[in-house]
Order: C-alpha cells, then structure tokens, then sequence
C-alpha cells in the first residue's frame, strides 16, 4: 500500500486556495491507488511550538546521554520525521506570506530538518538522508509576478526556499503546482485558474 502525508499550512478553511490544489492533488493521487494510506497533519490546529533550548541540546546529544527532559523536548520531532520516513510521497501546502513560509511550516520544518536524522555532516559537507520520496508542492500567491522572472521575482523567498530545503534533506523528485493573484484577481479569472489547475494536476499525476 502506498502512503501520502499532507501536510497544510492555511489557517483558511474552505477559502485557502493552496488546500483547494492540495484537494486536487489528493484526490487524483487516491483515483490512482484507491487503497493510498493518508496521514494528515494541519499545522493550523497542531500549533508546532517553535524550537526550545532544550530541544537544540537534544538534537545535538547522542540518544544513550538522554535525559528525560530531553526525551520530552525531541518527542514531537521524533513523531514529524517518522511520518515522513513511513510516506512514499508528501504533500506540502502553503500559502505565501511576506514573501515566505508561513510560521506553522516554519515550525514543522524547524522540528524535522534534525542532522542524524534527516540530513548528516562530516568532513566533506552536508547530505540528505530523506531519499526516495516523491513532494508534491501546492502554494498559493496573494499577488502576481513572483515565478517566471515576473515584477516580483525577485523577493520569491517562498518556492526556491522550499525546494532547496527539500533538496536538503535529500528528497530530489518535487512537482509544483500554484496559483497566483489570490487577492489582486476577479472571481472569474480565479476560477479560470482553479479550472485549469485541475486539469494540470490531472494531467501530470493521472496513471495511464
């Protein structure tokens, strides 16, 4: 059986454009494999806190010098990673918000990026131990002109963060999808890009 992990950042319900592509995403990729075991994880309601003293200690302390309070201050990341080690795909959605992650991802990538864990370091750099997984990215832009050399390319802190974090940790399969002009745009242009972006999720993800 194949698993997805999805990971949503909006704190928006049924008006989050990025949830909606992830909605699109999901449901092709169960039509692909009717039997896809799915873990989801909504940061809005998790509320990851961020990174702890005790927490940085643990994550540089070999695991036979824990203590309990170090147990306790790496737990929530030991269970973050071992989702992703368990998917076979992941699913990130997210809007942009100034010009990058939100906090949420900000926290969750803050507890799984861990060096023993998910990436290592020695004499001769870094590497990513996370290999072998497929990222589908949903993201959403509030303006227009932030990818394809666009007005505001140049402050796109948001895709080429996530995607060379991914790489980090050593996950090199990633497919986009987005949306932009969420809040500039008319309802009928939006739903000409909801429309299309259906057929573009269909179209790249669809097994023939």
């Amino acid at each position: 059986m194949k698993s997805l992990l999805r990971i949503d950042s909006s704190p928006r319900g049924a008006g989050s454009y990025s949830k909606f592509i992830a909605d699109a995403v999901q449901g092709q990729l169960v039509i692909n494999t009717p039997d896809i075991d799915i873990c989801l994880r909504d940061l809005s309601k998790l509320e990851i806190p961020s990174i702890s003293q005790d927490t940085i200690t643990g994550f540089f302390t070999p695991k036979e010098n824990f203590t309990p309070v170090l147990e306790e201050a790496t737990s929530l990341s030991d269970l973050l990673i071992k989702e992703i080690r368990e998917a076979e795909t992941l699913l990130i959605s997210a809007p942009i918000y100034n010009f990058g992650v939100p906090s949420s991802l900000k926290a969750w990538i803050d507890q799984i990026v861990r060096v023993g864990e998910t990436f290592s370091f020695d004499e001769t750099g870094f590497s990513g131990l996370v290999g072998g997984k497929k990222v589908i990215l949903a993201l959403s832009y509030g303006a227009q002109g932030y990818v394809e050399n666009g007005d505001l390319s140049s402050m796109n802190f948001f895709e080429p963060y996530l995607v060379a974090l991914l790489k980090f940790i050593g996950i090199e399969d990633i497919a986009v999808f987005r949306i932009e002009g969420t809040s500039v745009l008319d309802e009928e242009s939006l739903a000409k890009q909801k429309y299309a972006l259906k057929a573009q999720v269909k179209n790249t993800l669809e097994v023939n």
